[in-house]
């Protein structure tokens, strides 16, 4: 799901009647923010972040350089999004390493914001990133929650401590620093206990463990659902114990978009990171530029990119491309392009991060994310040699292959239908590749294109 679906329609329904004009008069400013107030407030953005925003982008919008531009509609664009930039942050903030050598992550956040596998999520990006993280639970009120961060633990890879048995956080706490050490891990998680509601108890706790393992950041865990409240519960927080900054959670989820672009504003601590599905390694950086972009629906390449580098295998992508460019490209080289695209997440999300395929655009009950299972399944049915020569597959194989993958012969059929015409196309293609390298050039061919 598109990132702030709702707020992201209006405000690219607002922009984009905006962009192509040619001259801007005052009750065109003046209409555009009525629309921005309204498209915020029902977006559950605080009040005095809509009046601010509201504010700056009305005076910027009235100066010269937009009514005297040859393109002021997209000089009011421009504004808009510079203003979302600036209420979102600047910069990205990044996470505090420590200079000993040594560094304690504090999670905080109340009941249901999704702490724990946060923590998790946020120790497997410090290990991918060549970090040595351990995991604790201090969550002394829940047992099942310790357990739960020892489950994940196990599933990415990563140290735990765990004492179910002990009822004092800060014990806990101080075993698992000496713990970490003695395991030469450089980095402790800690994941604290949480409760539906802010307490003078529950504030006393978190201080003590605080005294206990001197945190190097103290990071609260705010689900984006909650819209405005999470200012509150922000506040709270940073008023008790002091925050350094925020992870945003369930942005993939209903959120609307008001814990976003309410929490910098009205506290000035950053959103470091954020958790965009319920997979381990759905989580993020924050980027204020690109979250603003995505949000307008300008997408956001680079984080794509990001998320390609990551999870694609450069060297298996460039030989599937030498082996399309001299039409050796086999069912299986389809499969492995299939599992690495898999790697990189939803494809509603990837969709999103197109310039011009944001929230309005983009067709989300025509996208299914499961849409490569039935060709992998197809494919893995196969025997190796029929996924290098398709060729050979008769009736009976295709029936095979139908059975043992759970779908029909049509299915079959289709998919090895596409694969042929991909060929086909690939093999044209590539006979205009070396057309071009003999000198042919430019020009109108036989069969229609423009080469």
């Amino acid at each position: 799901m598109p990132i702030f679906d709702g707020l992201a329609n209006k405000l690219t329904d607002i922009t984009a009647r905006m962009r192509g004009k040619s001259r801007v008069t005052e009750q065109d400013i003046k209409d555009m923010m009525r629309e921005i107030r309204l498209a915020l407030l029902e977006a559950d953005v605080h009040y005095q972040v809509v009046k601010d925003l509201v504010s700056e982008i009305s005076d910027k919008s009235k100066g010269a350089a937009v009514m005297e531009s040859l393109t002021p509609g997209q000089q009011v664009v421009k504004i808009v999004h510079e203003s979302l930039v600036d209420i979102l942050g600047q910069t990205s903030g990044k996470i505090a390493v420590s200079p000993s050598g040594f560094t304690v992550l504090m999670l905080y956040g109340l009941q249901g914001a999704g702490k724990t596998t946060t923590a998790a999520k946020l120790a497997l990006m410090l290990k991918k990133s060549g970090k040595k993280p351990m995991l604790t639970s201090v969550d002394v009120h829940r047992p099942a929650a310790a357990k739960q961060l020892e489950v994940l633990a196990k599933q990415i890879g990563v140290d735990c401590y765990i004492k179910p048995e002990e009822k004092s956080a800060s014990v806990i706490a101080a075993q698992a620093i000496e713990r970490a050490r003695y395991m030469l891990c450089d980095t402790l998680i800690v994941d604290t206990a949480g409760r539906m509601t802010i307490d003078n108890e529950m504030m006393e706790e978190l201080k003590l463990i605080g005294q206990t393992v001197k945190p190097t950041e103290k990071l609260l865990v705010v689900d984006a659902m909650i819209g405005q409240e999470a200012v509150n519960v922000a506040l709270a927080f940073d008023k008790e114990i002091g925050l350094d900054g925020f992870i945003m959670t369930k942005l993939d989820g209903d959120a609307r978009g008001g814990a976003a672009l309410s929490i910098r504003r009205m506290t000035g601590k950053p959103i470091k990171l954020i958790c965009v599905g319920e997979k381990v390694d759905d989580i993020e950086t924050f980027y204020p530029d690109r979250m603003a972009s995505r949000i307008l629906g300008m997408g956001d390449v680079l984080s794509l990119i990001e998320k390609a580098s990551q999870n694609i295998d450069e060297k298996k992508a460039q030989d599937a491309y030498e082996r399309l460019k001299k039409n050796q490209f086999t069912l299986e080289d389809m499969l492995e392009q299939m599992e690495q695209v898999k790697k990189m997440g939803s494809i509603k999300d990837i969709l999103g991060m197109l310039p011009g395929m944001g929230a309005k655009n983009l067709p989300v009950d025509e996208v299914d994310d499961n849409a490569m299972e039935k060709p992998a399944a197809i494919i893995r049915s196969m025997t190796v040699k029929e996924r290098r020569n398709p060729s050979i597959l008769n009736a009976s194989r295709r029936r095979r292959i139908a059975s043992g993958s759970g779908t029909t012969v049509q299915d079959v059929n289709r998919l090895i239908k596409q694969f042929e015409e991909t060929q086909k196309m690939m093999k044209k293609f590539s006979g205009l590749s070396k057309g071009r390298k003999k000198g042919r050039g430019f020009g109108m061919g036989n069969n229609g294109f423009p080469f």
